[in-house]
Parts: structure tokens; sequence; C-alpha cells
């Protein structure tokens, strides 16, 4: 079943501290590679979110220097999440 969930902002956040307290070394490998799989997908998820705040405030902004602004801090953000060929 493939079905999508909402959940509040701070709860992702926590979860992903609490799963990043957990020392998974002792477990099998099975388990650690689950682990990384969901820390990194929540990690990603957590990137993007934050991404499209970032990409909010080209539309907010005030005057075109801040603007300019918000559009320079947005396409960092989208680099150093996607990558250069994004």
């Amino acid at each position: 079943m493939s079905v999508n969930v909402k959940i509040p902002f701070h709860l992702l956040v926590q979860t992903i501290y609490l799963l990043e307290c957990i020392d998974v070394s002792k477990y099998d490998l099975s388990i650690k590679i689950d682990y990384e799989n969901i820390l990194d997908f929540l990690c990603h998820k957590k990137a993007s979110l934050q991404l499209r705040e970032t990409y909010a405030n080209i539309i907010k902004a005030k005057d075109d220097d801040s603007r300019h602004t918000a559009r320079m801090r947005y396409l960092q953000e989208k680099r150093e999440l996607w990558g250069d060929n994004s």
C-alpha cells in the first residue's frame, strides 16, 4: 500500500534527532541498511521542505534587492540538495 501521510514539521525534526542518537553499530546489517535508508529519506524530506520555504521567500520579498538575495539563496540551497544537474 502506498499512502502519503502528513506530520507536523517539528515532529519530523524530532524524529530525525532521535534516530541520529541511536547507535545501530551492534545490529544486523539489514537493520543498519534500513536505518540509513529511513534516516536519509527523512533528512532529504526535511531539506526539501526547507527549500520550499526558501522559495516562498522569493515570492514574499518586498523589493527587487531582497528578491534577488532570496533567489540566490534558493539557488544555492537547491544546488546543495539536488546537485549541479538540477
